[in-house]
Formats: structure tokens, sequence, C-alpha cells
């Protein structure tokens, strides 16, 4: 029963309760407290706060499951943690399961879980569930927030639903809450998720920019302060595409430029560079200079677009500008140079590699899963990329996630490669091992 204390401790690990089967009560009190990584419910909140933090999401139910097991009694706390692990993991089934339980014994949920369930319906593009959960609020005599609805409103632009969105709008401007950047960040979402696309999509978004210049700010400071003490930003809540560089150090991200990082993350997924220049001027108008995050989805527009000389061009201007270098450049370049798997891109992205190293950059298991998954797709060539990325995180001791590890392992097996060949026995061992462990079951992926 270490399992989730060798987690907490950072090391590897394999299944945990559910692959373990049940505790056996009948040992002796001094070897079922060495089996025990947790005993009381601070203990356990400490663990899942853990979890959350190695973004090992799909274990949170196992904690809960070992704490019902123990007869510890779940505080409100500790279901607020739990709900919030499942919120940045994205795992909506989860969420309700927690909810329910918490229904169970009695306790309540305030507006603060119910926002965060409404964020999880956006990460999971569920808008039809999220409109629910407002519904339910409502029954429950539980008040809505001027978060609520902002929640609800990025919920729904991740569905593309604008007829969704709008009407919100005019709930909260009839209720007299004004818009603030992350309503406008909702709006340029919803319009770049509709489906189908129209061909004002790009000027809508730009109106939307000129529009957000004069947005007023929703006051929430009690509501923001219970979600910074649990680690949840405001960009994270409301799904910002930035959520994940908002605690980076100066200069990567200025956060007064919301919407412009929304529509140019927008421009950049709709391969639209004319839009994303017209974005960049305007901001240069404004007196403002791109922070790294802008200048990632400059380069991302542009190779996304097949212009690969132009986005190394960003690049190398950045990198010779004095400024910091940041990992995440080298990765937005290998990443953008594979788009087609062309020899020109695959030969940059994998040059992009070695000079990263050579300086002192690791990819993150994140960051290396993402492009090994990317690598992967390369149906002709060396497959030279996807070795080296993988080498990369076998040198770091990282495996990585089991989608980019099926990945490479199918790609290998599509090649002329003998079976008894080292890398491919590795990767084979490394895929079975993933394939038995995220199998099938309430609390696997």
């Amino acid at each position: 029963m270490k399992k989730l204390l060798q987690i907490v401790a950072g090391q590897r690990c394999s299944p945990l309760l559910r692959a373990l089967g049940r505790r056996y009560f009948a040992a002796s009190t001094e070897e079922y407290a060495k089996r025990n990584y947790a005993s009381n419910v601070s203990e356990y909140t400490t663990v899942v706060s853990s979890l959350t933090a190695q973004r090992r999401h799909f274990l949170l139910r196992d904690a809960y499951d070992d704490m019902m097991l123990d007869g510890v009694q779940p505080s409100r706390d500790i279901f607020h943690s739990l709900i919030v692990g499942t919120m940045k993991g994205a795992r909506l089934q989860d969420s309700f399961f927690f909810i329910d339980q918490m229904k169970t014994m009695g306790l309540v949920p305030d507006v603060a879980l119910y926002n965060f369930l409404v964020s999880t319906c956006g990460k999971c593009k569920n808008s039809d569930q999220a409109i629910h959960i407002l519904e339910e609020m409502k029954k429950n005599e539980v008040k809505p927030t001027g978060q609520t609805y902002i929640c609800l409103l990025n919920a729904c632009a991740a569905s593309g639903r604008t007829d969704r969105v709008y009407a919100i709008v005019r709930d909260m401007t009839a209720a007299g809450l004004g818009l603030n950047k992350f309503c406008y960040a909702g709006l340029i979402a919803a319009h770049k998720n509709k489906i189908p696309l129209t061909d004002d999509t790009a000027s809508k978004i730009i109106e939307l920019v000129e529009q957000s210049k004069g947005w007023s700010s929703i006051e929430a400071t009690r509501d923001m302060a219970e979600n910074v003490m649990m680690g949840v930003s405001e960009e994270e809540l409301y799904n910002i595409p930035t959520a994940e560089y908002v605690h980076r150090r100066a200069g990567f991200l200025n956060r007064q430029l919301t919407v412009y990082h929304v529509a140019l993350h927008a421009f950049a997924d709709l391969r639209n560079v004319e839009a994303m220049e017209t974005l960049l001027e305007m901001l240069k108008k404004e007196g403002k200079t791109p922070d790294v995050f802008l200048i990632m989805q400059t380069m991302r527009c542009y190779l996304h677009s097949g212009n690969i000389d132009r986005g190394l061009q960003i690049f190398e201007e950045y990198m010779n500008s004095g400024k910091p270098a940041m990992v995440e450049l080298y990765v937005t370049l290998v990443e953008g140079a594979m788009v087609g798997y062309t020899p020109k891109g695959m030969e940059l992205a994998q040059d992009t590699l070695v000079k990263m190293n050579a300086r002192g950059f690791f990819l993150s298991p994140r960051m290396g899963s993402e492009l090994l998954l990317v690598a992967s797709g390369e149906k002709t060539g060396g497959y030279t990329t996807a070795n080296y990325i993988w080498d990369l995180m076998q040198a770091r001791k990282i495996t990585p996630s089991f989608p980019a590890v099926e990945a490479y392992y199918n790609g290998l097996r599509e090649r002329e490669i003998p079976e008894d060949d080292a890398r491919l026995v590795l990767v084979s061992r490394a895929y079975d091992n993933q394939r038995l462990r995220f199998g099938t079951g309430p609390g696997r992926p």
C-alpha cells in the first residue's frame, strides 16, 4: 500500500488500489502503518494536492477510495481540493462523482464548487451540462456570481455556441454586470470555435479586440481570493489559452494583454496570417510590445501556414535580442516545423532539438509527450526526429504519456525493424506496461 506514498515522494509507481484489490486489515498495527500513506483528512488533503500538482489527476478517485476504506470522514475542504484537481485534469465524470459524494454526506455544494464544475464542462466542451449546472444552482438557491456567468460564457464558447454566449452577455448586461477582458476572450473563442466557420470570423475577432479596450472590471475580489488560495488563477478558471503560463517569470506573459493573447492564439489555430499581422500592427500602434506568448503564437501561425522561413526568422530575432531564452520557443519551433512532415521541416525540427539540448534546456514530460506524438506521425523518412525525442526523454528517465508511447510504438512497427531490435524491445515494454496501467476503469483516463 505504498503506491500513493511513492507518488507523493516523486517515485515511479504501478497502478494503485484498483490494481491491488483491497487493504488487508488483519495485519498488525505496525505493518498497517508501514503500508499506509495517510491516516487522517489532513494527510489525505496533502496527498490530493500532490497528485494534482504532479498532473496525476486520474489517481484522485483511488485516493478517495483509500480514504473511505480507512474510515476517514471527508471534509468540505478536501472535496474542494478533489474537484479542483478534476477541473485541472478535465475529468468531468470524476467531478460529478465527488459532487454526488458530497451530497450523500449532507454537504451542499457552494458557488465556488459549482464554478469549478462549469469550468470543467468548458474544458470538456460540454456546454449542455454547463447550462444544466446553472439551472441546478438556481434550484438549490445557490446564487450565481459574476464569476459563474464568465465560467458559463467561456464554457459555451469552447463549444462554439455563439447563440448561448450572446444570450449570457445579454443576461449579464441586464443584471448590471459589465464585460471584462475574460468575457471578450470568451466571445473571441466562440467565433473561433464555431462550426462551420463564417467568412467574417477574422473581422469579428478584430472588432472584439477593438471593443475590449474599454472593458470594465467585474468585482469579485472575495471569490478570487478563495480561488487563489486553492491554486486556481482566473485564466485557468475561464480556460484561457495562457492558463499554464500565468506563474512564469516576468516577461513571459503580460496579463494586461489577455484579449490579444486569445485573439492571436485563435488566428494561429485558424492559420490566418493576414489577420495575425493586422493584430500585431494594432498592438504596435498602442505602443505595446509582444510578450513571449504572443511571439509563440506568431511563430505558430507562420509555421502552421507553411511559412517555415518566417517562423524561424521570428525565433532567431528573439534569440538574438538578448532577452532570456525560453524552452517554449524551441518547442513551438520544433512542433511547427513538423507540420506536413516535409524533409526541410523535419530537419529543422531535429536541428532545433539538438541546439536546445546543447543549451541545457530539457523537455518536460508534457512537452516531450506532445512532441513525440506529433513526430510519430511521420510516415516516410528515417523517423530520426521521433527517435531523438524518445532518446532525450529516456536520458532523463521520463516516460511519455500513453498516447505518445502508443503512437511511437505503432510508428516503429510500421517500419522494417527486426523484432529483437533494442529500441523496439524497449518501446514495446513501455507500451505493454502503460497499456496495462491505463486500462478501463472508473479511475482511469
